[in-house]
C-alpha cells in the first residue's frame, strides 16, 4: 500500500503536473501515429470527472533520466504552480551498468523536495523488482531495493505520498507490460492509475487494482527460450546500439502537453480503456 494509506482524506486538485520518462508519457497506451495516453492522463480524466476546473500538464519525455527530469522538468512545473504532482523518475538511470543510486535519488529528493515546498501534494513510487517479470531483470534486484528504500525515505522527510508497487505481486505480472517488459501495457497504465487514486483516497478508488489476474498456464521450456531470444534481439540489441552511441529514444522530443490545459473527457487516444480482469 502506499506510505499514509487510510490517513489521508480526499482533497481537490485544480492543478495536476506529472513529471518523469516514458511511463509517465504514457508508452505503450496508444500509439505513434495517434498519441499516448498512460496513467497520468487516466488520472487527470479521473480527477476532471470530481472537478471539471481542473487543468493538467504533462511535462514528461521517454528516455529521460533523473538529473535531466530535474534539469529540464522542474522549473516549468514550479511557474505552473500545482497543488498536485507526481514524480517518476529513476528506471533510466536503474538499468545503467553505472548506476550511481545517491546520486540518482538525490535528483529525485530535489525534484520532490522542491514541489512540496512550493505547495504542492507530490507522488512517488517505489517500483517492483524486474527479476519478478524477467530472468535478466533479477540482476537488478539489489538496487531496486536500495532505490526503492531511499524513495521511500525522501518521501517520509518532505511529506510526499508513495505508491508502493513493490509491495504488490499484481505489478510484476508480464501481462502487464509490453512486449519490451520495460512500460506497461494499456492494462497496466489502468492499474497504475487507480493505484495512485487509491494513494490519494480519490472518490471511488479502492485497492481492486491490487488483485492478481487470473492464473494461466506456464509456457513450455522451448517457448519460454524462444520468447527471451526474440526479446533480445528486438529490445536489447537497438538499446545497447543507441546506448553505444550516446543516443536516447527520447532525442529531439518535446512534452506532450506543456501547458496547464482542461481534460478533454470525451477524447480517449488508447480506445478503450482494457478489461480489467482481475
Amino acid at each position: 500500500m502506499s506510505r499514509g494509506e487510510g490517513n489521508r482524506q480526499a482533497v481537490g486538485y485544480r492543478r495536476f503536473v506529472a513529471l518523469g520518462d516514458s511511463q509517465t508519457e504514457g508508452l505503450n497506451d496508444g500509439d505513434e501515429l495517434h498519441g499516448f495516453r498512460g496513467w497520468a492522463d487516466l488520472l487527470a480524466d479521473r480527477l476532471a470527472a470530481s472537478d471539471p476546473e481542473l487543468r493538467y500538464a504533462n511535462l514528461a519525455v521517454r528516455g529521460r533520466r533523473a538529473r535531466e527530469v530535474r534539469a529540464g522538468q522542474l522549473s516549468a512545473a514550479l511557474a505552473l504552480s500545482p497543488d498536485l504532482a507526481t514524480v517518476m523518475a529513476g528506471v533510466n538511470d536503474l538499468i545503467r551498468p553505472r548506476f550511481d543510486a545517491e546520486a540518482v535519488c538525490g535528483h529525485i529528493e530535489h525534484l520532490i523536495g522542491a514541489l512540496a515546498g512550493a505547495g504542492a501534494t507530490v507522488v512517488t513510487f517505489a517500483y517492483p523488482d524486474p527479476g519478478r517479470r524477467m530472468t535478466a531483470g533479477r540482476l537488478l534486484t539489489a538496487r531496486t531495493r536500495e532505490f526503492n528504500a531511499r524513495i521511500r525515505d525522501t518521501a517520509l522527510r518532505h511529506g510526499a505520498v508513495v505508491v508502493d508497487l513493490s509491495a504488490h505481486p499484481v505489478t510484476s505480472d508480464p501481462r502487464l507490460w509490453s512486449s519490451d517488459r520495460l512500460h506497461l501495457n494499456t492494462l497496466g497504465h489502468t492499474r497504475l492509475a487507480a493505484a495512485v487514486a487509491h494513494a490519494l483516497a480519490l472518490p471511488g478508488s479502492g485497492t481492486t487494482w491490487t488483485r492478481p489476474l487470473e492464473p494461466r498456464p506456464t509456457p513450455a521450456v522451448w517457448r519460454r527460450a524462444g520468447t527471451e531470444l526474440r526479446w533480445a534481439a528486438d529490445f536489447v540489441g537497438p538499446w545497447l546500439v543507441r546506448r553505444v552511441r550516446g543516443r536516447s529514444s527520447g532525442d529531439g522530443r518535446q512534452a506532450k502537453r506543456p501547458a496547464l490545459t482542461p481534460v478533454d473527457r470525451s477524447s480517449d487516444v488508447a480506445g478503450n480503456a482494457g478489461t480489467d480482469t482481475g
